[in-house]
Parts: structure tokens; sequence; C-alpha cells
């Protein structure tokens, strides 16, 4: 492609000679759906996907590349000719991937999707997410944060509080660093493991206490050039291990979208109060924001409040929203680096999608790998998007918690979680497990 500028790049894609080479960082269940998405493209010609899965190996090219190892990246991406960079998970932005692309001459005139380093706070550090709501006037729960020398002052704070009582450790803990706890002296308790013993290691050094919300939680997440956005499809996700929202916090058992609750007054109050002040305050406040925007929130009386941001596509969301775009998936990427995003029109697909997460045994405790995966040829009418896979002796088996996500399409939300439990039916490994519940509550 060379360094074209914006002009000549809207040129190419209007006469359709626009093809590029693409680097997909991730391993997830939302790098495959990504690149299933991608690679529909007609602007793709190339597409690598770092470290990948089983499921990329399918359809893309895998590269042994540790998405956090800056200099490894730029040395393949000179090598490769690479044209863009789309980064999946959020450890590379919050680590400042896009910086480093842009302070590098030889790699500044690549495309990064995902924010800067201080846009990539947004999730790095809850304490900093929650002032930014706080400036902005954006709803959200009352909060304090703590850190291992104002431990007492924290267990102070938690008695002001109306139980049940949320505990956030500050850093990433891979989705898993949040407590709600019932009982006040309990939650005192894991203040302390957190604060002093590192319960979720650096993470934990600091510790957001928030006020508990009593609603039904959503997601909405954004696509933003850093002047314009587009709200993509909600969805739902289901975060607790056991049926029944019970047991501990995963990285996600299963989703739905669109959320069946989610009306127009909703989601006009969602964009005028959250989404439209964020994209505006990101601005306001001199950050560099070219990405996705994850915003969780809880639906309370009728009133959004958000409740975290992330700064990436959600997982398993990813796999029940992006089948969803009908619009070219890179095509919307390069009007984000180019911030004519305004000029995109969002195509959706009218239809539900529904995604079942399908999981090692004893997640998100102690797991075992190298499970043999029978039954992935046998399934029809949905869509396997690999999470925790590897090719091993030319078979395909289990490489993490979570394995594979079942997604299908249905009229409605029911339909599409009934597709995708009859496909989940045709699988198997070793100490294979889901939740047979995702989306009841809804029902």
């Amino acid at each position: 492609m060379g360094k074209l500028n914006s002009k000549a790049i809207i040129f190419a894609i209007q006469t359709n000679t626009f093809k590029m080479t693409i680097l997909l960082l991730g391993s997830g269940g939302r790098e495959h759906a990504f690149a299933w998405k991608m690679l529909q493209s007609s602007k793709c010609s190339k597409l690598f996907v770092a470290p990948g899965n089983a499921g990329t190996a399918a359809i893309a090219e895998n590269v042994n590349l540790n998405p956090t190892d800056f200099e490894a990246v730029k040395t393949f991406v000179i090598q490769e000719k690479v044209e863009m960079v789309v980064v999946g998970p959020e450890d590379p932005l919050v680590l400042g991937i896009f910086d480093f692309f842009q302070n590098n001459d030889q790699l500044k005139h690549i495309p990064v999707i995902g924010p800067s380093k201080k846009g990539a706070k947004l999730e790095g550090s809850k304490e900093f997410a929650k002032e930014f709501l706080v400036k902005h006037a954006i709803p959200t729960a009352a909060y304090g944060s703590f850190t291992p020398e104002t431990v007492e002052k924290g267990c102070l704070f938690l008695e002001t509080l109306q139980p049940p009582y949320v505990l956030k450790a500050d850093g990433l803990a891979a989705g898993k660093g949040v407590l709600i706890i019932p009982n006040l002296e309990e939650a005192k308790e894991e203040l302390c493991n957190m604060l002093l013993h590192q319960k979720f290691g650096e993470a934990s050094s600091k510790v957001v206490i928030e006020e508990f919300l009593d609603g039904i939680e959503l997601s909405c997440f954004v696509l933003t050039d850093g002047e314009n956005f587009k709200i993509l499809p909600t969805a739902k996700d289901y975060k607790r291990i056991g049926e029944g929202d019970t047991g501990l916090n995963t990285g996600g058992m299963g989703a739905v979208s669109p959320v069946p609750f989610a009306d127009a007054i909703l989601l006009e109050k969602i964009e005028n109060r959250i989404v439209k002040p964020t994209i505006a305050g990101l601005k306001k406040d001199g950050i560099t924001y070219k990405g996705f925007v994850f915003i969780g929130l809880i639906n309370v009386k009728g009133e959004p409040i958000v409740i975290e941001y992330n700064v990436r596509m959600g997982d398993p969301e990813t796999e029940v929203v992006v089948p969803r775009i009908k619009t070219d998936l890179v095509e919307l990427f390069l009007a984000v680096s180019n911030q004519t995003l305004n000029e995109i029109e969002l195509e959706i697909d009218s239809r539900s999608a529904a995604t079942i997460m399908v999981v090692s045994g004893g997640y998100p405790e102690d797991f075992e790998k190298g499970k043999a995966i029978s039954g992935l040829s046998e399934v029809t009418d949905s869509m396997v998007f690999h999470a925790g896979t590897k090719t091993e002796n030319g078979k395909v088996v289990s490489n993490g918690g979570r394995v594979l996500a079942v997604t299908s399409y249905g009229n409605d939300f029911q339909e599409a979680i009934k597709k995708s439990y009859q496909n989940i039916d045709k699988l198997n490994f070793d100490k294979m497990y889901f939740r047979k519940d995702i989306g009841f509550d809804l029902f």
C-alpha cells in the first residue's frame, strides 16, 4: 500500500482497488469472530492472527507472536508489509501499542485500531474510569478508592453502604477482579485480602469500592474515530459459572443480542446521557481514541447507569455482536483510521443472535488442557468460534478455560438459543461444561 494519504485511500476504496494485509492481535473467541468477519471484506487480501487458535488457523494465517512484545510485532509488521493492526485484547492497549506505533517513524503510517495508552486507562484503572465518569457527569455508582495505606478508611467506607458490597481491583484481572459480597464483615476481610495479601496480584494494589446497584445489566458497544461514533448492537452476557447466575465470575459464559428489554426509550437515554458525553469527554480531555468503547451498563428502573468501561470488544459479546453487523468491518476500521466514520452507514442484521460458551471442567479455577474435541464437523446452522483451542497432531484440542463459543441466528433470542444448544449436543471433549440457562432470565 505504501504511505497513501487519506484522499488516495478513499479513492482506492471507492474504485474497489484497495486491498490490505492486516494483523489481528489476540487468541480468543473475539478474535476468531473478528477474523471471520474481516475475511468477508474485499478490502482484506491477507490476514495474520497473532497468536490465534485452531479456529483462526483454519481461515487465516496464525503467527507465533506475543501481542505485548511490541518489538517482535514491529519486526513482523515491517517484514510482512502489514498495512493495518487490529487489537483484540486489552493488555497491548493498556501497555501502549497505539503510542508505540505513533512514536515510531517506520510504523506511524500504519493504522492501529484501538485507543492510546491514556485512553486505555478507562479499562486499565477503575479509579481513572470513575474519575472520568464523575468529571463528565455521566451516571455511575457512588464510590471510594483505597490503597494498602488506607485500608482502614476503606473498611469505614464499607460501613456507610448498604449490602451487598462491590469490590473492584483497580488494575486488569482478566475479568475476574470484581467481588460482590452480601456480608459486611466478609467484605472487610476480602478488602484486606485484596489490598494487603494481593488476592489479584498487582491489579489489587488499589481497590475501588462501589455502591451496589439493583437492576439488570447490558452492554453497549461503540466504535469511534475520536470525532464520530457508531453504536453497535447491544448485548447481554452471563459472567457467573453456575446456573441461575451463581458461583465464581468468569470471562463470560454466553451472550444474547439484541437485549430484548432495551427499548427505544432506554437506547435514546444511553446515547444521550452516556455515549455522547463519553466521546465528547475523551475529546475534551485530549485523549486520542480510535477504536471500540465497551460500556457496561445497569438498567435501574429504566435509567441506564455505567458500571465500567472496557477499551475493546467484549468476549463472548463479540461473538453475537459481530455476526449481526452487515457493514464491511474492514471499511469501518478504515473509516476509523481516516476519521470518516460519519460517512459510513452501519447496517445491522434484524435477526437475534445467541452464543453459548463451552468451557473446560474446573474453570474458572484449575482445569486441564489438551482434551481432544469431537463433533465440530457435525455442527449445522450455527457458527463455532474457537476461544481456547490449538491443533495438535492434526486434531483440535482444548487449550484454555473457555474453549468454544457456539453462535446461532434466530428470529428471536429464544430461537437462537435453542439452535446453539442443539449444536452443543453434537460436541464433546473430556470434562466439557456449559451453562444450560443462558438467556432464560429474559424469557
